[in-house]
């Protein structure tokens, strides 16, 4: 199972773009602050990761305003298939919670 979902902030986007059959493409720089349980003891997380959304849900996500805390949903994926590098695949989001 590659299933992630995350409380972040989008910090940076790139202009939306659109492949070739016209599907829109949203890249944006996302920070996450939080703090999990590992181990029996709480760790603070503070850091930032790339993100990809494709068709509405990247329409949608490029007029969410910067600093908007959202819960994304989605999977991690290598960047392309020569890469080891991973980016998160926004599959749904929802403002805040």
């Amino acid at each position: 199972m590659n299933r992630l979902a995350i409380r972040a902030v989008p910090i940076e986007r790139a202009a939306l773009r659109y492949t070739p059959a016209g599907v829109a493409v949203a890249q944006i720089g996302f920070r996450h602050e939080g703090a999990v349980t590992e181990a029996g003891s709480e760790r603070t997380l503070d850091f930032e990761f790339d993100a990809i959304a494709l068709g509405p849900v990247a329409s949608a996500l490029n007029v969410e305003p910067l600093g908007q805390v959202l819960t994304l949903s989605g999977f991690i994926a290598p960047r392309s298939r020569r890469s080891q590098r991973l980016i998160v695949h926004i599959t749904e989001y929802a403002r805040g919670v």
